[in-house]
């Protein structure tokens, strides 16, 4: 039996594997490499507030074909939501067919490195690391389907998604299910965590240069919670 100890040091050490991998055996001029930062009035994620705050997310991607891995993190602009701050490393491999259906395989090492908090791999350590697996339709069905499990609880998150345009701006709905209980979710069995719909648009600064923004309004009937999420991001 592996211990969960063991599954959060391995998730780390896969997700660095990665990036060597990457580094040293794809050609540079295969390589991809993209920066950016979102804004957002809350961090909300999969139904769940955390910070209770305004927060900044930045983010560094690389690529190379159907391989990419990278950095995210979350940074509330409160003190009171510092607790809340993340830093996370993730890896994913997708492959697309001829039909445009893709599948994708990830890993992705949560790091809470709120103040005080543990940054090893022990008990009561600040990382949890989740397995993913997801699904996109082509343009005729695009339909989105997305499972993960965090290895510390083996709890199942899944989520599906349903993208459409309506008078040139994204619209997209989606709704998520939490298998059990869970402490990471707040959740005392099954349920139904994340139920929203985002609308998204560029909105054009320039002749050349354009902010993307977008406002989501999500919903937990588990935690009998709803937001109103505003966000932009900047890239160059």
């Amino acid at each position: 039996m592996i211990r969960v100890d063991s599954f959060r040091l391995q998730g780390l050490r896969l997700v660095v594997a990665v990036a060597a991998l990457f580094a040293f055996a794809v050609p540079a001029q295969g390589q991809s490499v993209s920066i950016g930062a979102d804004v957002v009035s809350r961090y909300v994620w999969r139904g769940v507030d955390f910070g209770e705050s305004m927060a900044v997310q930045p983010a560094i991607t690389f690529g190379a074909g159907g391989l990419e891995f990278g950095a995210w993190g979350s940074y509330s602009i409160s003190a009171s939501g510092a607790s809340a701050n993340e830093n996370d490393l993730w890896a994913t491999y997708t492959v697309t067919a001829e039909s445009g259906l893709s599948v994708a395989v990830g890993i992705t090492d949560y790091y809470f490195p709120s103040p005080g908090a543990d940054a090893g791999f022990g008990a009561g350590a600040a990382h949890t690391v989740e397995l993913s697996l997801g699904f996109s339709g082509p343009e005729t069905f695009p339909i989105s389907l997305f499972g993960g499990m965090l290895t510390e609880s083996s709890v199942l998150y899944a989520e599906v998604g349903v993208p459409f345009e309506i008078s040139g701006v994204g619209v997209g709905l989606h709704m998520g299910f939490v298998g059990g209980e869970s402490d990471f979710y707040g959740t005392d069995e099954a349920a139904v965590v994340n139920l929203g719909v985002t609308a998204s648009k560029d909105l054009a600064i320039t002749e050349t240069f354009a902010v993307p923004v977008s406002v989501a309004y999500i919903l937990n009937p588990d935690q009998d919670r709803a937001h109103l999420v505003f966000g932009f991001s900047v890239a160059p």
